[in-house]
């Protein structure tokens, strides 16, 4: 988009492109996302940003009616696999926080100027600033949803100092920590954001927090089909780390999570939250989800895996118009706008299950899952790490892949190059071509993966992962008819 398209998505307020950029106004220093209810800014007071940093590194602060740091990511960064987009899924997956940034340049394979220099000039703005508006998101989350001390947030965010975590809450909001706890909304908001805004917990202590966990509005943009998400995740689901309770339309899924620092639990809510009072070609909404950590460095990084794998990050409308000019997928199209291609929440683990099926993935946890300090219902487990899995099987196509996942021969993480990966996949004894396609779509999150021997031609892309879950939902159609 050119700066006078950008401006027209601003005029109409079009919530398609929250996330895809962001606008400041001069004349007051903020910055907002299009879809911002407030009178639209001259044109000439208007400047464009690629991301929430650039435009913090620029001067100017969060709008307070549209929290625009509370948007679905963009589609982009999921899509590409260049350097970029490698680094802003390394990014959001929170690898500056913990490494800094030599370590993430250690993961692209290029030196830290070079990272630097790429985002910088792409994005306008590096790793650092890029992770900083991330650190004052997840900040806010937990000042506004936990009773948790303000000290504890402030290292819980990721920020090295009390200090640069006030400066920062300060420059991004124009609000300290304290003003924000007090200004949270209540009741919660209708708004679109990647979290749900409550009142803090009635606790009797000062890390009280509320009985359902940290609540979270997992933001989408454009339709979304959650019943099909719902449908794969019950039918895969491995007990022990995985269950699907309640009807259909009013189911929810929970899992157990191994993160960086701790563990997880989650539930995810099946029916979506809608925007009232939007046309059709501006719908958005969200999932709303409760998640609970052994340690709160962990939320960011959490949400992450969760959007994921759930594939909220999606351009539906990109999507859409490209397979629903296909005559073959245009009625299914038309039926189910929005169908989401599911990712992982943990990519190692879709590997493995990917490979040996939900019967022996249930086997796996059983002999060698890591049992939950504090189990929650039928949740008692963690899916065994590729290490622990490696000294304990014998051999075979399993082992040989556990083992190239523990000594990094496989790297499935969000920054790892897909061909590469693939390449390395199919070198190893046991891999066949479609249990790699599988591996690509889901671990690696390519929307552009067509199954082996399917009838999926070029002019698909770059969707053919959505292509194959049309596929997929029409064939499942069909064998519930016949029985």
């Amino acid at each position: 988009m050119d700066e006078d398209s950008r401006y027209e998505a601003v005029r109409s307020r079009d919530a398609r492109f929250d996330g895809e950029f962001f606008f400041g106004v001069a004349t007051t220093g903020i910055y907002c996302r299009p879809s911002c209810p407030a009178v639209t800014p001259k044109r000439r007071n208007v400047r464009f940003f690629t991301t929430a940093a650039a435009a913090q590194g620029s001067g100017f602060r969060a709008c307070r009616r549209c929290r625009p740091d509370a948007v679905p990511g963009s589609a982009e960064w999921n899509a590409r696999a260049d350097v970029v987009g490698r680094a802003m899924r390394l990014i959001g997956d929170g690898v500056v926080d913990r490494e800094g940034v030599a370590g993430l340049a250690v993961r692209l394979g290029y030196s830290a100027r070079q990272v630097q220099r790429q985002l910088t000039a792409e994005l306008g703005a590096g790793p650092v600033a890029l992770a900083r508006a991330q650190r004052a998101h997840t900040a806010r989350v937990l000042v506004q949803t936990t009773e948790l001390p303000i000290t504890e947030i402030a290292f819980a965010s990721g920020f090295a100092s009390v200090r640069q975590f006030n400066d920062t809450i300060r420059a991004v909001y124009a609000s300290t920590p304290s003003e924000l706890r007090t200004n949270a909304p209540q009741p919660p908001a209708k708004s679109l954001g990647k979290e749900l805004e409550s009142v803090p917990a009635d606790g009797t202590g000062p890390t009280a927090e509320p009985p359902a966990g940290i609540p979270l509005r997992l933001a989408h943009r454009g339709p979304y089909q959650s019943a099909a998400v719902f449908d794969l995740l019950q039918r895969e689901a491995v007990p022990g780390i995985e269950d699907v309770t309640g009807t259909p339309g009013r189911r929810t899924y929970r899992r157990t999570l191994r993160l960086p620092y701790g563990t997880g639990i989650v539930a995810v809510d099946e029916h979506p939250g809608t925007l009232k009072g939007l046309s059709r070609s501006h719908t958005g909404g969200w999932l709303d989800a409760r998640l609970h950590l052994t340690d709160h460095r962990d939320l960011t990084t959490a949400v992450q895996r969760l959007r994921r794998l759930f594939d909220l990050d999606a351009d539906p409308y990109a999507v859409d118009e490209r397979l629903g000019a296909d005559p073959r997928l245009g009625p299914l199209v038309a039926a189910r706008p929005g169908l989401r291609s599911p990712g992982a929440a943990d990519p190692e683990e879709l590997a493995v299950r990917a490979l040996v099926g939900r019967s022996e993935a249930e086997r796996l946890v059983r002999r060698h899952g890591r049992t939950l300090d504090v189990p929650s219902g039928t949740l008692t487990h963690l899916f065994p790490e590729p290490s622990v899995l490696a000294e304990a099987l014998p051999g075979g196509p399993l082992a040989g892949l556990v083992a190239a996942l523990a000594d990094g021969t496989v790297r499935l993480d969000v920054g790892a190059d897909r061909d590469d990966a693939q390449a390395a996949l199919l070198a190893l004894p046991g891999m066949d071509v479609a249990t790699v396609a599988v591996i690509r779509a889901r671990a690696l999150g390519d929307p552009d993966v067509a199954s082996p021997g399917a009838d999926i031609p070029d002019a698909w892309r770059p969707w053919r992962s959505y292509a194959v879950q049309h596929l997929q939902h029409l064939r499942t159609a069909g064998e519930l008819e016949s029985q």
